[in-house]
């Protein structure tokens, strides 16, 4: 059905992994008539988690775009997986979606989940919406889990329901604004009046609700204070406005399983939602620092952003894009500014889970996929030729497990590297590359389960298989004090023979200036034209330290004197005394290795802060300070790399699933000395077995 850009609301589903989104996302498709009957997690039948993977795990993986039209309204939904490792698939959906429903379990309550995707909805300035859900359940605290929410997202949260019965058989709720009881029986509604036992719980209720919409506007508050009320009109406007400007974020109850609800969220983010044109994505900020504003309109110039990239087997890599502003239509050729390519638009989608419906057009607003585009991937904007819009990409955070990865079968490193690199283009939340320092290639993922998609991924879709070990800790070299260091290469085996002497002194540098090379002989003693062999030398010399066989860094190198012979000397001798020189000085010159030092930034609930404390001492790590934020306790220390090999796990597993943290390298320092005598022990041996 045609619709206009008014009539559009593109919405996210998040929240914490369990809490019934993809059961919400199934309701709300079905209500649209979209479906004949409602699908199920449990039996794998849901068109949102139509994944084999996500059928044998039974959970969300992917982000999945889903649309239908209902009440006057179009809408696109996405479903965005809980599960902390695929949380940036829930930052790519709101990067594009225009208001978040936040959808929380009634059971278990706000969780460090919830915490994070509401964050990610507040720094895109978007409206929210609370759907407390699985109200039917035996063990249901409605009452608590206000509370929660309130003390978690502040006054701002405030209810527009009363349900009525909550626990086994829900099936009715109240609804404050239009003072109606709603029965359901199959998922439809029935309107009744309000029971007398509950009127002065109802009265309550919507006169806390009347007061937070006027406290939002000053003539409200005149009206309210004057009338004593406001009429319908101004409860209407008022609360739509107090939504769009995230002064109230509204909280609905229900329970998706059994239909219940559905159609009352339907209406309310219809009715106070944004349309695209009010969107807060609208206006950004360009690389160049200025403040740039799109029109939402069709006839503007196309502005369209890809936020997620999959690819299908018997379709090819499918695009999902958001147009900002103006329409895209079959045949068309555009401009993917990201990377200066051009692109043609072949056929155009909009999706239903699995299932896809042709569409000849789209338009400012819409949320559409598009069939194999040549040279467009996740992260990229697509612009009328002409134009040179590149909307800003999502920031994701580091990823937080690392494994050195090769490839089981002799020769599939190519494949294996190939078919990484694509996957990367799909899912930008994870890194692959090939460490020079640590001689490994090296894959970062957001978790395990992260890691093993990946890997399930790349044996289907490119038949490689892989092995992993341990990632070996890029170590770095250095010394603390000046040193000289000599070395004669001397070889003679009949004919011609090598000859070269090298006179070094090193001395540290600050950290971070790098290395230095210096020239300081005097009388030809050696000659200029070997000097640069003398300086190759030291470079490779760099690449391997004494120590450990890591990287050198920081510090400085002359040489002042050697000797060299007539007929003897020649660039290989020079390279191989420099070398053997530098070795000589760095010894002597109290060595030291240095280690990568991680800053981490850990939510925890309160409970569990001593245990994760402890854990990080026990890792060498330093506790730089504690933060409270309600239940949760944030923690920030500093700990080694060498420490925290698969820490996003161990932190799972110590808090229940409830913890979540964040890391970034900050700094090297200085091994301590017993870790130092181990690490080059150790190094030595490898060598040896070598």
């Amino acid at each position: 059905m045609a619709h206009s850009i008014e009539q559009v609301r593109n919405i996210a589903l998040t929240g914490h992994n369990g809490a019934g989104k993809t059961t919400l996302a199934e309701a709300i498709i079905f209500n649209t008539g979209q479906l004949t009957r409602l699908g199920r997690v449990e039996d794998g039948t849901t068109i949102s988690d139509y994944d084999s993977e996500e059928i044998e795990r039974k959970i969300s993986l992917r982000s999945s775009l889903l649309t239908g039209e209902v009440g006057g309204y179009h809408f696109d939904v996405i479903d965005t997986p809980g599960y902390a490792d695929f949380l940036p698939q829930a930052q790519s959906a709101l990067r594009v979606a225009d208001g978040s429903v936040v959808v929380i379990d009634a059971v278990s309550g706000v969780d460090v989940g919830t915490e994070r995707v509401w964050r990610f909805a507040a720094e895109s300035s978007l409206p929210r919406l609370i759907f407390l859900n699985k109200l039917d359940r035996a063990d249901v605290d409605v009452e608590g889990t206000m509370e929660q929410v309130r003390e978690r997202f502040g006054r701002e949260a405030v209810t527009l329901q009363l349900p009525v019965g909550a626990g086994e058989g829900f099936h009715q709720v109240i609804d404050l604004v239009a003072q109606k009881l709603l029965t359901y029986a199959d998922g439809k509604a029935s309107e009744a009046d309000i029971p007398a036992e509950l009127t002065d719980e109802v009265a309550s209720l919507r006169e806390h609700l009347m007061e937070a919409v006027a406290e939002t506007d000053e003539a409200l508050m005149e009206a309210y204070f004057g009338e004593g009320e406001l009429d319908a009109e101004q409860m209407s406007n008022g609360l739509r406005q107090a939504v769009l400007t995230q002064q109230i974020v509204p909280v609905l109850y229900g329970d998706a399983f059994n239909n219940i609800g559905v159609d009352q969220l339907l209406s309310t983010v219809g009715q106070y939602f944004p349309s695209p044109a009010e969107s807060p994505g609208l206006t950004y900020t360009s690389a160049a620092g200025d403040e740039v504003t799109l029109v939402a309109g069709a006839a503007e110039p196309l502005v369209a952003f890809v936020f997620k990239t999959t690819a299908e087997q018997h379709v090819g890599e499918l695009s999902y894009l958001r147009l900002y502003s103006g329409t895209l239509t079959h045949g068309d050729e555009v401009l993917n500014t990201s990377r200066n390519k051009s692109e043609r638009i072949g056929q155009i989608f909009e999706l239903h889970g699995h299932e896809r419906q042709e569409v000849q057009s789209a338009s400012a607003g819409d949320i559409v996929a598009l069939v194999k585009l040549k040279d467009t991937h996740t992260g990229n904007s697509l612009c009328a030729k002409g134009t040179d819009y590149q909307l800003p990409n999502v920031e994701y955070g580091e990823p937080l497990i690392r494994v050195a990865v090769a490839a089981k079968e002799k020769g599939g490193e190519d494949r294996m590297a190939t078919g990484l690199h694509a996957l990367a283009e799909e899912d930008p939340s994870f890194s692959f590359r090939f460490d020079g320092d640590i001689r490994q290639s090296i894959l970062a993922a957001q978790g395990d389960l992260h890691m093993e998609s990946l890997f399930q991924r790349l044996q289907e879709r490119y038949g490689v298989e892989v092995e992993t070990e341990v990632p070996r800790i890029p170590y770095r070299e250095t010394v603390r004090i000046a040193s000289e260091g000599v070395h004669r290469h001397k070889k003679q085996s009949g004919g011609r023979g090598q000859f070269a002497e090298v006179h070094l002194r090193i001395a540290p540098k600050e950290r971070g200036e790098g290395f230095e090379f210096l020239n300081k002989t005097v009388g030809g003693s050696i000659p200029s034209n070997f000097i640069p062999a003398v300086e190759k030398g030291l470079n490779e010399s760099l690449v391997e330290g004494p120590l450990s066989s890591s990287q050198v860094i920081d510090l400085a190198v002359s040489v002042f004197d050697g000797k060299h012979h007539a007929v003897d000397s020649d660039e290989v001798s020079f390279k191989i005394a420099s070398s053997q020189a530098f070795k000589d000085a760095f010894l002597k010159a109290k060595p030291v290795l240095l280690e990568p030092i991680y800053e981490l930034t850990i939510t925890v609930p309160e409970e569990f802060m001593g245990d994760v404390m402890g854990d990080l001492t026990s890792r060498r790590g330093r506790i730089s300070g504690t933060d409270s934020d309600g239940h949760f306790q944030i923690i920030s220390a500093e700990v080694p790399l060498a420490e925290i090999d698969r820490y996003a796990t161990r932190l799972r597993s110590m808090t229940h699933g409830k913890g979540v943290h964040t890391q970034k390298l900050v700094y090297y320092q200085d091994v301590p000395a017993d870790v130092q005598v181990k690490i080059i022990a150790a190094n030595a041996e490898q060598a040896e077995a070598a």
